[in-house]
C-alpha cells in the first residue's frame, strides 16, 4: 500500500513496482473517477464529507486485492481505513516542497489548488498520521523512481514470511 502527499508520486512508482512483482496495480483515485467522475467536481458540487465517504469504499475494495494500491493523499483520514492498513506493509512516499512544486503546478487536486502553501500545510497536518501507518518510508524527490521500485522490491522481498 502506497501513501503519502499529493505529488508524492504514488501513482507512477506504485505502476513500477507492480509490474516488477508481477501484480495488479489499484489507484484508488482513478477507481473513483472511473465510477463517479472528476475529483474536482466532487468536491465542489457534494463536498469533501462526500468525498470521503466514496473514497472509504474505494480504499476498502482495493484493500481485498492482492496488489500494489496506491490510495488518494487524504484517504488515511479515515478511522476504519487506518485500522485495516494496520493488516498490510504501508510505504510512506515523501517529497520535499521544492520537488513536488513542479508536479503540482496548476494542479486539478482540490485541496491544492492554491499552490505550494497549501500543500505545506496539508502535508503539515497529515504527516503524524502518514509516519504512525508507515512500514517504511521513502524520499522521491530527486531518485529515479525505477531506482526506488527496485529498492522497494528487494525489501518486499526480504519481509516475506
Amino acid at each position: 500500500m502506497l501513501i503519502g502527499a499529493p505529488g508524492a508520486g504514488k501513482t507512477r512508482l506504485g505502476k513500477r513496482l507492480a509490474k516488477l512483482l508481477d501484480v495488479p496495480f489499484i489507484d484508488t483515485d482513478k477507481t473513483i473517477v472511473a465510477e463517479h467522475g472528476a475529483i474536482a467536481a466532487m468536491f465542489e458540487l457534494h463536498g469533501e464529507p462526500h468525498f470521503r465517504a466514496i473514497e472509504r469504499e474505494h480504499v476498502a475494495a482495493a484493500l481485498q486485492n492482492k496488489a500494489v494500491v496506491a490510495l488518494g493523499g487524504g484517504a488515511v483520514l479515515d478511522a476504519d481505513t487506518q485500522v485495516d492498513l494496520a493488516a498490510h506493509r504501508v510505504l510512506l512516499l515523501t517529497v520535499t516542497p521544492e520537488a513536488v512544486e513542479k508536479r503540482i503546478a496548476g494542479s486539478k487536486r482540490p485541496l491544492v489548488r492554491d499552490g505550494l502553501g497549501a500543500w505545506v500545510a496539508l502535508v503539515e497536518a497529515r504527516t503524524p498520521i502518514y509516519e504512525r501507518l508507515a512500514t517504511r518510508s521513502v524520499d522521491t524527490s530527486n531518485r529515479p523512481l525505477d531506482h526506488i521500485a527496485t529498492e522497494l522490491l528487494g525489501w518486499l522481498q526480504e519481509e516475506r514470511p
